[in-house]
């Protein structure tokens, strides 16, 4: 029999995270959880979760925090909870690095839906063996290569860290040079027709690639372009 998926619960109420567990139990998926934001990080090394559903209000270290030493060092799919429902919060935490959100009160049929989209993407897009023969998955610009073999991403000499689905956003486009697509059509591609969040992680995401890939001496001959009122293109000059 196949190993049950790991769910890390960080949550400081007992009665929300049990509740939680409950429902993740019946469908099979063995659950820890912790109630403190350090915590929570020594879980996530010696638990070793497939996913973590993290609760912005924690004592100390909050889960803004949490999100983001998390993926410092690994790639393990995040969604984060909260009461919070303002779109500010939302995107800060699509920003740094959160797989999805979800506000409290939620419906526990749509918590489950969720982190089983969650990780159905994530084993999608994990890079598959290859042989050694054939040829890498790499687009190159002027001072730009994409790597999707290695998952890496070089800019002017420099390597570029950055999360997959920011990688995977910027190959596609990248693939295509000059293409208009949409938000709907992005959305679908890089993050899968199953997804339950809206076109504005899209815009977060494009933003993120924007600070990464600046260009202070307008010298790069491409460029991540907004089609105003229809989505982004790789544009090349």
């Amino acid at each position: 029999m196949a190993n049950k998926q790991k769910i890390l619960i960080v949550d400081d109420d007992e009665n929300i995270a049990e509740l939680i567990s409950l429902y993740l139990t019946k469908e099979c998926f063995e659950t820890k959880i912790v109630g403190d934001g350090e915590t929570a990080l020594v879980a996530a090394d010696s638990f070793a979760p497939d996913l973590i559903l993290l609760d912005l209000m924690l004592p100390g270290m909050d889960g803004y925090q949490v999100c983001r030493e998390v993926r410092a060092r690994s790639q393990t799919p995040i969604i984060m909870l909260s009461a919070k429902g303002e779109v500010f919060d939302k995107v800060l935490g699509l920003e740094l690095g959160a797989d999805d959100y979800m506000e409290k009160p939620f419906d526990s049929k749509e918590l489950v839906a969720r982190v089983k989209a969650v990780l159905r993407r994530s084993r999608s897009q994990a890079p598959a063996p290859q042989p050694e023969e054939e040829q890498a998955q790499v687009v190159h610009f002027p001072g730009l290569a994409i790597n999707m073999t290695d998952y890496s991403v070089t800019y002017h000499g420099e390597r570029v860290e950055m999360p997959p689905k920011e990688l995977e956003l910027l190959f596609f486009l990248a693939s295509s040079p000059n293409r208009v697509f949409t938000r709907e059509q992005l959305l679908e591609r890089i993050w899968g027709y199953d997804y339950v969040g809206d076109t504005r992680t899209v815009d977060v995401h494009i933003k993120r690639l924007r600070e990464k890939l600046t260009d202070p001496d307008g010298t790069d001959a491409w460029r991540l372009t907004t089609i105003w009122g229809v989505g982004y293109k790789f544009a090349t000059d």
